[in-house]
């Protein structure tokens, strides 16, 4: 079975939280229970996040969605694109995250073993950081 692996990071690329989930699993329902209890301005996410319960939950929480709409969407949303472009600061997390061997071949065969490195990785990241 895979396993996705969910990540909120702040503006500077820091993990902040943490979630595991069925790798058939989809994207969008992942993001609300990790964004309890944060506050962020801006939502920053890729393709797999769009769907509109979840960008109306967002605005509701006066959080802004800058999510690119899907490719086969009938009226596709506006999103800002320069915003979108600081996502690479999350991408350089998951690669950051991924030079630890144990992350990125998944040698762990339970998921709550291979969630407790992932956790581990990201406070060296943070003490790596500071």
């Amino acid at each position: 079975m895979t396993t996705k692996l969910h990540v909120v990071s702040d503006a500077r690329g820091r993990p902040v939280r943490l979630g595991l989930t069925a790798g058939q699993r989809h994207d969008a329902p992942q993001a609300l229970p990790l964004l309890d209890g944060l506050a962020p301005a801006y939502l920053l996410a890729d393709r797999g996040y769009d769907s509109d319960p979840l960008v109306a939950a967002l605005a509701a929480r006066g959080i802004h969605a800058v999510i690119p709409p899907r490719r086969k969407r009938r009226h596709p949303r506006a999103y800002d694109a320069a915003r979108y472009a600081q996502r690479h600061s999350v991408e350089r997390l998951f690669s950051r995250l991924k030079q630890f061997r144990r992350v990125a071949t998944r040698y762990d065969k339970l998921d709550a073993h291979f969630l407790a490195f992932v956790h581990l990785a990201a406070i060296v990241l943070w003490l790596r950081d500071c």
